[in-house]
């Protein structure tokens, strides 16, 4: 963060995303809502929030408790499952602790076997993912899965979820999204007037909150946004690489990558991943006659490479790339994450052939080992330019 442009958030938790969201669901606590842990972007928080319920993300990016997991865990798993697990059996988590029940889903093997050595401490769901999105039974079969989910959380909470507060649940995504996406668009200004921390914090705080609890606050963002473009508070300069991340969920200690990125004079200009961007891309049809077919039909859209075929992926990276005009494409994998690892082939190819731009893959888990092995290749794709 530049030290003369204002923070968009000024609350105190500046750079600081997990203790602002435990504050916030902290205190959504003690107004006597439940919490509920989620691990994925398929999750339908709608449901949750339909319930009066405040979803919880229990993803972990850091790597001090990966050394306790590996006790248990194989050494070659994903970091994300090794920290997230990590956290648990050290009693860590604060937002672990704060859930009363968990929805897991089969986005993954790794995630899959891990939900099974934690489902005996809380309450667990784990939705079965259709992952083959295209085929007509898909839709039929996930919102099978959501009803069922329905069901989980009415009789763990004792509370009825009606249809008109899903419907409602579902307005107030679109306006979040709509709003989130007027935040995005001062990213496609050359220079930008908005950075990637600013952005992964904005859309960390967007994602569990309550329509009515975050819509001051990303309208204040907008508002300071629109006084930095009209005072030409910007960052970088006109020949500053603009850079689109995209691949496995980044956070915590694999932000280093975004680091370097900045460091180097780069900007940041798109994060595509459940971890950024992509949960506000798209919207829920409203007013259906099945709210939970609606929420279905969306949710089966988001790209993530457990999908296969995933062309849904190269569309959407289509839109962006045109939205956003990126000077080049970064993908940040992480070791043993091998869809998105096989998925490279097909992205790399795609930047070249369509798009003609310059594609780098990084692979790279929590660790400092290979910060300047990721700077030297950050800084020879700029030179390329």
């Amino acid at each position: 963060m530049h030290k003369n442009i204002e923070p968009l958030v000024n609350d105190g938790f500046d750079g600081q995303h997990a203790k602002r969201i435990l504050s916030y669901i902290q205190s959504q606590r003690e107004k006597g809502k439940n919490a509920v842990g989620i691990y994925c972007g398929y999750a339908p928080i709608e449901i949750i929030q339909a319930m009066n319920a405040v979803p919880t993300v229990l993803c972990a990016f850091a790597d001090k408790t990966i050394a306790a997991a590996e006790a248990v865990l194989p050494a070659n798993l994903c970091p994300l499952i090794k920290s997230s697990y990590g956290f648990i059996i050290t009693d860590n988590c604060p937002f672990y602790a704060l859930s009363e029940a968990v929805v897991a889903e089969t986005t993954c093997d790794g995630k899959k076997k891990m939900f099974e050595l934690i489902s005996h401490i809380k309450p667990m769901f784990v939705m079965d993912l259709p992952q083959l999105p295209d085929e007509r039974e898909a839709k039929d079969n996930w919102m099978t899965m959501i009803r069922k989910l329905q069901t989980f959380l009415e009789n763990t909470f004792n509370k009825k979820i009606h249809d008109e507060d899903v419907e409602a649940a579902i307005k107030d995504s679109n306006k979040r999204n709509d709003m989130m996406n007027r935040i995005f668009d001062f990213a496609k200004l050359q220079p930008p007037v908005i950075n990637w921390s600013e952005m992964y914090d904005i859309t960390w705080l967007a994602q569990p909150a309550n329509f009515s609890d975050i819509a001051p606050l990303l309208e204040e963002t907008i508002q300071k946004l629109e006084k930095r473009a009209a005072d030409e508070v910007v960052f970088g300069n006109a020949d500053s690489p603009r850079v689109l991340v995209t691949g496995c969920p980044v956070g915590g200690d694999a932000n280093k990558v975004f680091r370097i990125i900045e460091e180097l004079g780069g900007n940041v200009v798109v994060i595509d991943s459940c971890t950024g961007m992509k949960p506000f891309m798209e919207k829920i049809a409203e007013d259906t006659d099945d709210p939970y077919a609606a929420i279905a039909e969306r949710y089966l859209k988001l790209p993530c490479s457990c999908m296969t075929p995933n062309t849904h992926r190269l569309q959407e990276l289509d839109k962006i790339i045109e939205r956003f005009k990126p000077d080049a494409i970064i993908e940040v994998v992480l070791h043993a994450c091998h869809s998105y690892n096989v998925e490279t082939h097909k992205i790399r190819e795609h930047a070249k052939n369509t798009h003609g731009l310059p594609y780098l893959k990084i692979e790279t888990d929590y660790s400092e080992g290979d910060i300047e092995q990721i700077r030297t290749r950050v800084e020879a794709l700029f030179d390329s330019l």
